[in-house]
C-alpha cells in the first residue's frame, strides 16, 4: 500500500491519457475540507457542505463516464454526530435534500444509490427519504454510488463480529471454520470489490475510521485540495497516478511481471 502527497500545483499540467482498460473498479473518497474551504471565504461552515454537493456531482458524473463501478464517499462519520447540533442538523437536511434532488440525474445516467453504516441514527424522516431514493434507482445498472452515512469502520467490524459470535453460539457457524472470506462477506461492503483507490481531500494525511478492513492493499492518495475544489482534472489525475503504480500484494515486482 503506497502513500503519495500530491499537491493542487501538480495537476496543473497536460491532462494525461488514461488507460480506460485499467480504470479502477472501486474508488473510495474522503470529502474532507468542506467547512475550511468556507471559512476561507469568510462564509459559515455550512455554505462549504453546499457547494461540496456541486463536487459530489461532477465526480459522480466523471467516474461513470470512466467506467467506474463503484465509487464509495464518507459523507457522514459516527464521529461527525458530535459536531454542533446545528451544522448536525444542517448536514443531514442538506445530504437528503441534495440526494432527492440528484435523483432523477442519477436514474438518467444509470447510477444507482446505496448506503453503509448505522443508518438506525438518523432521524427518520431522513432515513425514509434515504430509502425512499436508494428505491427509485434500484433498476439502474451503471455505477453505483455508495455513501457512508453514520458510517465508522470500527463499529462495522464490530456489528460483522456480533453477527458471528450470534451464528456461532446458535450452532449456525463453526468458529474454527471462520476464513477471512466469513469475515469479508459480513461487512456491509460485501456486494462489492475491496477499493482499489482511495483520494483524501482537505490536506490530512490519515484514514479516519473508514474501510479499514477493506483497503489493506488499496492504493492511497492525499491531496491539499478542499472537497468544494476538487475537480474532474484532479480526480483524472489521481487515476493517472493510481495507474503508474504497480500493485504487488505482497508478491515481488519479478513476479507480477512473470504472471
Amino acid at each position: 500500500m503506497l502513500i503519495k502527497t500530491i499537491s493542487p500545483a501538480e495537476y496543473m499540467s497536460e491532462q494525461p491519457t488514461l488507460d480506460l482498460t485499467r480504470i479502477p473498479a472501486h474508488i473510495a473518497i474522503i470529502m474532507d475540507g468542506n467547512g475550511r474551504w468556507a471559512q476561507s471565504h469568510g462564509m459559515e461552515r455550512t455554505a462549504g457542505h453546499v457547494e461540496g454537493v456541486s463536487t459530489v456531482r461532477r465526480i459522480t458524473e466523471e467516474a461513470s463516464a470512466l467506467g467506474v463501478k463503484v465509487l464509495t464517499l464518507y459523507t457522514f462519520s459516527t464521529e461527525n454526530w458530535n459536531r454542533p447540533k446545528e451544522e448536525v442538523d444542517a448536514l443531514m437536511h442538506l445530504i437528503v435534500t441534495a440526494i432527492e434532488r440528484e435523483t432523477p440525474d442519477l436514474i438518467k445516467n444509470n447510477v444507482r444509490l446505496g448506503a453503509i453504516g448505522e443508518l438506525s441514527r438518523m432521524p427518520a424522516e431522513a432515513a425514509a427519504r434515504l430509502e425512499r431514493c436508494m428505491a427509485e434507482t434500484s433498476g439502474c445498472t451503471g455505477l453505483l454510488l455508495l455513501l457512508a452515512l453514520s458510517y465508522s469502520s470500527r463499529w462495522e467490524i464490530t456489528e460483522a463480529v456480533r453477527r458471528l459470535a450470534a451464528r456461532a453460539a446458535e450452532g449456525a457457524l463453526d468458529p474454527a471454520q471462520i476464513t477471512e472470506e466469513t469475515l469479508s462477506q459480513a461487512m456491509t461492503t460485501a456486494a462489492v470489490p475491496d477499493p482499489d483507490l482511495l483520494i483524501r481531500t482537505g490536506g490530512d494525511m490519515r484514514i479516519s475510521n473508514f474501510l479499514l478492513y477493506q483497503i489493506a492493499y488499496t492504493e492511497l492518495v492525499f491531496t491539499s485540495t478542499y472537497w468544494p475544489d476538487y475537480s474532474r482534472a484532479e480526480f483524472r489525475n489521481h487515476i493517472a497516478e493510481f495507474q503508474r503504480r504497480q500493485r504487488r500484494f505482497g508478491l515481488t515486482g519479478e513476479q507480477i511481471l512473470d504472471s
